[in-house]
């Protein structure tokens, strides 16, 4: 899978390892910054990461910022993205299965890079369920989505 992956300058320290957990499941990564702990504007870089999804140049992102809850309010913003943060392993399968995110949000300042790293693998491995309910009720928010 082809994955963009950002932060801000409070995500920085934990991207690293978010980048290379991400290699390490074979997958490609985009790094759309940020490259350094300057500070930075996360809406910035929300946008980069929804632009490559909902470009279709990636299939899913992962914003990594202070809390995740910027970086999860910046990238809803955007049109065809269905952003959440996790930070439960629960939450990061479950949020792809059923309501078919393509944007995980995670906090630096809440997790450390061993839940990040299970984060990411139960995100990466899950798919959006074929049950009807969930289908409906995705289909509610590409509608709602296209309404503004």
């Amino acid at each position: 899978m082809r994955l963009v992956i950002g932060s801000d300058h409070a995500g920085w320290s934990l991207k690293k390892a978010v980048i290379d957990h991400v290699r390490s499941l074979g997958h490609e990564v985009v790094d759309v910054g940020s490259y350094d702990e300057n500070p930075v504007d996360f809406p910035d870089i929300a946008r980069a990461v929804a632009q490559k999804v909902t470009s279709g140049e990636v299939a899913r992102g992962i914003m990594v910022c202070g809390t995740g809850v910027g970086a999860s309010i910046a990238a809803n913003k955007m049109k065809g993205i269905r952003a959440a943060v996790c930070h439960d392993v629960h939450s990061a399968h479950q949020s792809v299965e059923h309501d078919d995110v393509n944007v995980m949000c995670i906090g630096a300042q809440i997790v450390g890079p061993w839940l990040a790293i299970d984060l990411i693998s139960s995100f990466l491995a899950a798919e959006f369920s074929t049950d009807e309910e969930f289908r409906r009720r995705v289909q509610k928010l590409h509608e709602m989505d296209a309404e503004g």
